[in-house]
């Protein structure tokens, strides 16, 4: 099996001055952290891209088109499915004093989760207040299937990923240690910022060698890499290919390095006006999100 071959190496998508509709397209400038431009109010120029982003034959132009506001990657029409891991990284185990998992711990989130760069995460009412719900940051790399993937085997698994992206699992973690399923606490609506580029699969030939950060306020609290995952992104892919076709647009959060909130002492939680940043290497780059707490009809009126 051959790898996917695109013309682009960095993808983002975006609104266009020029134009006011959306676009996909390369960054002109191959070093520039999209994600932290967008956030300081720099300005993005890209070479449009002329097809769709699941599309390997989708052709880079000439054609620059300057940034008015930078969307996740991905639409949320182009993802089939969300698959996540938990527990996937030998650091985040330990901290959280946990046997490694024997087999990958999976559970789904709906679409409606997803939301882009500088968009809020908005805290449910559900899950208020954080103090007792500890809303919590997780840092991930994603990955994003590109051609139909079943009963693949590890050495060929890298040759259905068409790239990389980055997330921000935010996980509520009373509703989620309250059940086995996790698909309730991590599934919210605009709780799951996801980008700001996906990097080719071409141009990070190593999955296992991407550093990630978490920064609250600031603050970083995780900082890790993805060496430290406990299954890899081969073994990712060939195991959730067993015996289940993996679409093309199907997304893989790949877990989270140590650091999280909840197992600080004392607790780190999330809460309203909190500003998060995850950021992943090898061109992925930086999503800045705020936080806010969801206010009901009464809460507004008072």
């Amino acid at each position: 099996m051959a790898p996917i071959l695109t013309q682009w190496t960095r993808l983002i998508r975006f609104v266009a001055k020029e134009t006011s509709r959306v676009h996909i397209g390369q960054p002109v400038d191959k070093s520039l952290d999209v994600g932290l431009a967008a956030y300081l109010g720099k300005p993005i120029q890209a070479y449009e891209i002329i097809g769709s982003t699941l599309d390997p034959a989708a052709q880079v132009t000439n054609n620059v088109l300057t940034a008015k506001t930078l969307l996740s990657p991905l639409s949320k029409e182009e993802i089939k499915v969300v698959r996540c891991l938990g527990l996937n990284y030998s650091d985040h185990a330990a901290e959280a004093k946990l046997a490694k998992p024997a087999f990958p711990i999976l559970f789904y989130k709906p679409v409606t989760a997803l939301i882009g760069p500088l968009a809020p995460v908005i805290i449910p009412s559900v899950a208020q207040p954080p103090k007792e719900h500890l809303p919590d940051y997780e840092v991930e790399l994603v990955i994003v299937i590109g051609k139909a993937a079943k009963n693949v085997t590890e050495a060929d698994a890298l040759d259905y990923v068409i790239g990389y992206t980055g997330a921000n699992d935010v996980s509520f973690r009373k509703h989620q240690m309250a059940v086995s399923q996790w698909g309730f606490s991590k599934g919210f609506d605009n709780t799951n910022p996801l980008g700001p580029c996906l990097v080719s699969s071409t141009a990070i030939p190593d999955p296992q060698n991407i550093l990630l950060k978490c920064t609250v306020n600031g603050i970083v609290l995780q900082d890790g890499t993805t060496a430290e995952q406990i299954f890899n992104v081969r073994q990712t892919v060939a195991f959730l290919s067993q015996g289940t076709t993996l679409e093309p647009g199907s997304i893989i959060l790949t877990g989270t390095p140590k650091g999280v909130g909840f197992v600080r002492k004392p607790p780190v939680f999330l809460k309203d006006g909190d500003n998060m940043s995850v950021w992943l290497g090898n061109g992925i780059g930086t999503l800045v999100n705020q936080v806010h707490e969801e206010k009901d009809d009464l809460k507004a009126k008072l």
